[in-house]
């Protein structure tokens, strides 16, 4: 093979690198509550201070904007969210509660071995990682957490339901912040706890064991929620 017409293969991941950077870090920032909800936000200026240039910070905040962590507006650029209401708290875990219990419900049904052993994967993945007190320490917990529901939504079979959880799922950065950022993750034992009811009903194939322990894994969350904003 003529050596002049190779491909390059090393250039795009060097450049998705820079990018998927540039996003981990403003994602940590924002969890970490560094900048106030309703902050406005300076593309020229963050990229300064993460010395690239604007382009990649542009574009991680077009990512960001996805999960509703910040908002961008005509004319004016990004601004920090504001952190969800109680009542929106409570509209968004409904949501969940009626999506994912007919998911949990379906995957019994139907869920497979190799698909069971993923699930069971990310319980033992939130169990064994790091919980706090930035983001950067717990990332991976969270990313256990989201991984698990996204994997028994799937399992369900019906994609349309996968697809509305997807668009759903797009709002738990926000849903996860807290008046106290720097506390970490304080509810890591219930929430494994939790999670493991619903992947043993799922191995015992009993479709309304597993729908109702997702009910009360999602009733445990609000609560929690709930209780967190009332302490601050």
């Amino acid at each position: 093979m003529d050596s002049a017409a190779a491909p390059r293969p090393l250039a795009a991941p060097a450049r998705a690198s820079l990018a998927d950077s540039v996003h981990a870090s403003l994602l940590a920032w924002l969890m970490d509550g560094h900048a106030a909800p309703g902050e406005s936000l300076s593309i020229d200026g963050l990229a300064r201070e993460l010395g690239v240039s604007p382009t990649p910070v542009r574009e991680a905040l077009v990512r960001i904007e996805a999960t509703g962590l910040v908002e961008r507006t005509a004319l004016k650029g990004y601004r920090v969210a504001r952190l969800l209401t109680d009542e929106e708290v409570h509209a968004l875990v409904d949501a969940r509660v009626l999506l994912e219990c007919r998911t949990a419900e379906l995957a019994a049904l139907r869920v497979g071995p190799s698909e069971l052993a993923a699930i069971r994967a990310t319980v033992r993945a939130m169990t064994l990682a790091p919980t706090g007190p930035s983001f950067a320490d717990y990332r991976a917990y969270h990313a256990a957490d989201h991984e698990f529901h996204r994997l028994v939504s799937e399992a369900g079979g019906n994609p349309f339901l996968a697809s509305a959880f997807a668009v759903l799922n797009g709002q738990v950065q926000r849903f996860r912040l807290r008046r106290h950022p720097m506390e970490g993750v304080t509810d890591a034992d219930e929430a494994v706890r939790e999670h493991t009811e619903v992947l043993q009903a799922l191995e015992a194939r009993d479709a309304r064991a597993a729908a109702a322990a997702m009910r009360r894994h999602l009733e445990e969350v609000r609560r929690r929620v709930v209780a967190d904003r009332s302490a601050g």
